[in-house]
C-alpha cells in the first residue's frame, strides 16, 4: 500500500529544520529573559541571521511565541493521550496520566515556563491568552474526554467531565508544583510526585463517587 503521506522537498526539510531551530532559540530566550524583554532583534541576533530572515518565518513576536508554547506542548499531549485507554482500567489511565503529568509540570524548564506568564500575562494578555489555548485548556479537554466515558459507563457519577478534570488536575497542581513555583523547594523526588498523584485520585475518585443504589 502507497504512502500517503506527501513527499518534502529537500528545500522544504531545510525549510522545517530552520523553523524548528528558531523555535529552540526563541524558547531559551524568551526564558532568560521574559516576554516582554525578548525582541524579534535580540533572537535574531542569538540565532546569527538577519532579522529579515526570522520575519519569513514568524510575522510577529506573538507567533513566535505560540510556536514556542506549540512546541512545548505537542509532544507532551502525543504522549499523554496513549495513557487514556477508553478500553482500559479506569483509575490505573488516570493515574499514569497523572504521574506523566505532574512529571511534566515539575521539570525544570516547565516552572521556568509557568512562572514567565504568571509574571508577564497581567500586561501582556495575548500570553496568557496563547499559554492557556494550547496548554491547559487543551489537556484539560483531553481528560474530560477520557472522564465523561468513565461517567457514561457508570464508573463515576454524572457530571460536567470537563468541570471534573479542571478539578482533578487543580488538586494535584497544589501540592509539589505549586511549591517549586513559589520557591519553597528545589526539587522535587518520585515519591513526591507519586504521592500528589495518588492524592489528587483518592480525592477526585470520592468526590465523583457514583451514588449507591437502593436495595
Amino acid at each position: 500500500m502507497a504512502d500517503d503521506k506527501p513527499c518534502l522537498s529537500r528545500r522544504e526539510v531545510r525549510r522545517n529544520d530552520r523553523r524548528d531551530a528558531i523555535v529552540a532559540i526563541a524558547q531559551a530566550y524568551f526564558l532568560d529573559h521574559g516576554y516582554a524583554a525578548t525582541t524579534m532583534s535580540g533572537i535574531a541576533g542569538t540565532m546569527g541571521g538577519s532579522k529579515a530572515t526570522l520575519w519569513s518565518y514568524f510575522p510577529s513576536k506573538e507567533a513566535l511565541f505560540e510556536a514556542v508554547i506549540d512546541r512545548a506542548t505537542t509532544l507532551f499531549r502525543q504522549r499523554l493521550t496513549p495513557l487514556l485507554d477508553p478500553d482500559g482500567d479506569f483509575e490505573s489511565g488516570l493515574r499514569g496520566f497523572m504521574l506523566r503529568f505532574l512529571e511534566k509540570l515539575t521539570q525544570a524548564e516547565s516552572v521556568a515556563l509557568h512562572r514567565l506568564v504568571h509574571a508577564e500575562s497581567g500586561r501582556f494578555h495575548e500570553v496568557g491568552r496563547i499559554f492557556y489555548d494550547r496548554g491547559p485548556r487543551t489537556i484539560v479537554h483531553l481528560a474530560g474526554a477520557f472522564i465523561g466515558r468513565a461517567m457514561d459507563r457508570g464508573t463515576l457519577r454524572r457530571d460536567d467531565p470537563v468541570w471534573a478534570a479542571r478539578t482533578l488536575i487543580a488538586i494535584g497542581m497544589a501540592g509539589s508544583h505549586q511549591q517549586l513555583l513559589l520557591g519553597l523547594v528545589d526539587v522535587v523526588t518520585p515519591e513526591m510526585i507519586a504521592a500528589d498523584a495518588d492524592a489528587a485520585i483518592d480525592t477526585f475518585m470520592r468526590l465523583y463517587a457514583p451514588a449507591e443504589r437502593p436495595a
